[in-house]
């Protein structure tokens, strides 16, 4: 069945309201962990609604919408900006800046569309709170930082939050991306990829590069590394199964005539099985050693930085999200998709109390963008921004209630 008429009607008289409040989040972005405005505002406006919000992890917010006997939801919206130079062109484009882990300055901006998920998750509060008479039973509003840097799910777990708050049936979330305005997309079973991510630091020894028989050369060391990685997947992995590496930063030496004493590279891993993980985790300690002793170097350091948990959609919820999706927005408009190699720490407000959750994605691009040969800007680009605000955000909105309400509902 498609929404009451009255939660259609509310979302019509409040889009400018709800375009507002993109817009300022969206031109106020802060980074992973340090997102004291947007939690005040979120706390701010769910106060508005009657409600008590809790904060956990810093600076996740947490509010319960209680109405009487029924069952238990769950909705998850991330609330984070990255560290990237806005370059949208856009009347409302952030000039914010914030400060990186090692002290220096950064530009901020919602690249990943968190400013849409914040909006959509006040708007589906606010639907709620305002037309009780149409459903009833507990929403659970978890509005959650540190989404980007992987800690924000498990910070606000580690500090107590299903200790505190009563534990969903089902929890929902979703996410803008690069597809068209109107159309969410789903997969079942495995939804996103878990990821890991290492810092290694090859050590050497220093010595003028005009005498390298007096040296450990890092840098060459480093580079044998890097190259045998890439040998994990072709050759140590399954091709029915997953797995990417991804070295992503290289960093050695001062000076072209000298040879440091070390080398510093980061590297990504993307799987979707726990076992694959492992393999690959093992395979990638074992190269990065093993090299080093080949070339009669020190031990190099390898360090954990950060780790996303895996996402896997519910096979039976989901089915139940596709139908009311389905009848919301329309069949051509729900799109069934394999799981997406990107990383979510979603999964883990679920995976902690064994509940089934569902995790899409809506689209945010007109048809008009996909027009001409370029595809439109993807996540985490400066130029990634919603051309069809209000299609996206009423999407998002209609998406979130007909899942909510496909359990709360009357």
């Amino acid at each position: 069945m498609t929404l009451n008429p009255v939660f259609t009607s509310a979302i019509t008289d409040n889009l400018d309201r709800i375009v507002a409040d993109y817009k300022d989040f969206h031109r106020s972005p802060e980074l992973s962990m340090q997102e004291t405005w947007t939690a005040g505002q979120i706390e701010s406006r769910l106060r508005e609604l009657g409600l008590s919000p809790q904060t956990f992890g810093g600076t996740g917010i947490v509010a319960v919408i209680d109405n009487g006997e029924g069952p238990v939801v769950g909705y998850r919206a991330d609330t984070d900006g990255l560290p990237i130079t806005e370059d949208t062109g856009l009347d409302y484009a952030s000039t914010a800046e914030g400060t990186l882990p090692d002290g220096s300055t950064t530009k901020v901006m919602h690249g990943c569309g968190h400013d849409t998920h914040i909006t959509v998750g006040l708007s589906l509060a606010t639907s709620l709170a305002e037309h009780r008479d149409l459903w009833s039973g507990t929403v659970v509003m978890l509005f959650q930082p540190g989404e980007e840097t992987g800690e924000g799910a498990r910070a606000m777990l580690d500090d107590g939050l299903w200790d505190s708050v009563v534990h969903p049936e089902v929890i929902y979330g979703q996410h803008v991306w690069p597809g068209r305005a109107g159309h969410v997309y789903v997969s079942s079973g495995t939804a996103m990829a878990m990821s890991d991510c290492l810092k290694v630091t090859v050590k050497g020894k220093q010595a003028h590069g005009s005498q390298p028989e007096a040296a450990i050369d890092p840098i060459v060391l480093g580079a044998f590394m890097i190259t045998r990685l890439q040998s994990i997947v072709s050759r140590e992995i399954s091709g029915r199964d997953m797995a990417v590496i991804t070295v992503g930063t290289f960093h050695g030496g001062l000076k072209e005539n000298i040879i440091p004493d070390s080398a510093e590279f980061k590297l990504n891993i993307r799987t979707f099985d726990e076992e694959v993980r492992a393999v690959v985790l093992d395979r990638v300690r074992r190269i990065i050693l093993a090299e080093a002793l080949a070339s009669g170097a020190p031990e190099p350091l390898i360090e954990d930085m950060y780790r996303f948990p895996r996402c896997f959609n519910d096979p039976e919820e989901t089915e139940g999200f596709l139908e009311a999706a389905r009848n919301e927005l329309g069949s051509d408009n729900v799109h069934v998709e394999d799981p997406v190699t990107g990383s979510e720490d979603f999964g883990a407000f679920g995976d902690d109390i064994g509940v089934p959750y569902v995790y899409w994605f809506f689209g945010g691009y007109s048809d008009a963008k996909f027009t001409g040969d370029d595809a439109p800007a993807g996540n985490h680009s400066p130029f990634f921004a919603p051309d069809d605000v209000e299609t996206t955000l009423t999407t998002g909105l209609r998406a979130a209630l007909s899942a909510v309400l496909s359990k709360v509902g009357r």
